[in-house]
């Protein structure tokens, strides 16, 4: 079994201001933005920390969040390389394929199983 090995502070300020920027890009709320994070809805701190420069969390969950939004930033870069306004919007718009209720909120009501959703679903747009 390989072992994995955790990002040191330096790649998690990296990984914090990547998300921090796609944030920006999705046009996300305060609220969304802690829930895709799984941080409670009271955490502001928190995100305005990672704003201001300081390493995103060195625990399991926030890690795996991380690489699930870049994954879902990457496919939707791929999937609309002509279109970035499409690819920045798509995660708050209503999606047949989750009964009409947005990526964003999909996330947000179902956690890390949403994530796994939203990311399985861009997956099999991709053909993957």
């Amino acid at each position: 079994m390989a072992s994995i090995i955790a990002p040191n502070e330096t790649d998690r300020t990296r990984i914090g201001k990547m998300l921090m920027t796609l944030f920006d890009h999705w046009d996300l709320t305060t609220s969304q933005q802690l829930s895709l994070l799984g941080l409670s809805k009271d955490n502001r701190s928190a995100l305005s920390n990672y704003r201001k420069g300081r390493a995103l969390a060195n625990d399991r969950d926030k890690l795996e969040r991380a690489g699930i939004l870049l994954s879902v930033h990457k496919s939707l870069r791929l999937l609309f390389p002509h279109n970035r306004a499409l690819a920045y919007a798509w995660m708050r718009q209503p999606n047949r394929a989750f009964q009409g209720v947005s990526p964003v909120d999909v996330i947000d009501q179902q956690g890390m199983i949403g994530l796994y959703l939203v990311r399985a679903y861009l997956d099999r747009q991709r053909g993957q």
